[in-house]
Order: structure tokens, then sequence, then C-alpha cells
């Protein structure tokens, strides 16, 4: 019998695919939890409609990420932070204090999505990751200077 997933189902497959199983399978279990419904020409129409947009949604959130990576790529992101006589600095330049400076110039980006190691501790310059979407990354360059 053939089904129309509505979940993830394990060792069967994702939401939206259309699998062949026994009928016993699909009836006790798939059918019965809510997890498939019948794979008829009308369900098979809705699920394409449904892929469809949602295929549209990511190729649209995918080419906005790419405009942003664009812009992201030129910007320079400068920060001082104290150093002492010895050349050690006294603070350091973290994710989240990137992530708020990017705010401040308009870009909602979170802090989980700023791939550092660490804390930039030294005095130089910088290229972070950031993860703007799937596949979508972009360099964004750190100028740290000593106050």
């Amino acid at each position: 019998m053939k089904v129309i997933l509505v979940k993830d189902v394990k060792s069967q497959g994702k939401k939206g695919d259309v699998i062949n199983v026994s009928d016993g399978y699909a009836n006790n279990f798939l059918l019965k939890n809510g997890l498939a419904i019948p794979a008829n020409q009308a369900n098979v129409n809705i699920n394409n409609k449904i892929k469809a947009e949602e295929q549209r949604k990511i190729d649209e959130d995918t080419a906005a990420a790419k405009v942003v990576a664009e812009k992201l790529k030129d910007l320079t992101l400068n920060f001082d932070i104290e150093v002492g006589e010895n050349g050690k600095a006294f603070g350091s330049v973290s994710n989240k204090e990137i992530s708020e400076k990017l705010l401040t110039l308009g870009y909602d980006i979170d802090k989980k999505n700023i791939a550092l190691n660490g804390n930039i501790k030294t005095v130089g310059n910088f290229e972070v990751e950031v993860k703007l979407y799937k596949g979508v990354s972009a360099k964004l360059k750190i100028q740290v200077n000593a106050k």
C-alpha cells in the first residue's frame, strides 16, 4: 500500500515522502497513529504542492542569505580592547559582542552562527566565519585595536 508520511518515521522516511509499505503496517500503525495518509491522487497532488512551496521558500531564503553574505564579506568590524604594558589583553572579543555589533549595523545574526574558536584575546586582524543559512556562509573581517 502506498502512503504519504505526515511525520518523520524512523527507518521509513521523512515527512512528505511517498512510500510503499505492507497493508498491515499501513493500516495498523501508520494510519492509525496519524503518521501517514493514503496516497490517492488528491493527496499526492496536495503533497506535491506543499513540497513545491517549501522548495520555493528555501530558494528565497538561500538567495536572501547570499545577498547578506556579499555585504558581509566587504565589512570590517573594529573592536578596542585594553592592553597592559606587556601587551597582554585585559579583555576579549566574543561571538556575542560580534553579534551585537552586527545588530547595530542592521544584521540580525545569532551568536551561535558565528564560528569563533574561543574568544579573540590579542590585537590584530582576524577572519571569522558567519553561517547565514544551510550551505551559505560568509567570512567577516575583525580588527582588534589596543586602547
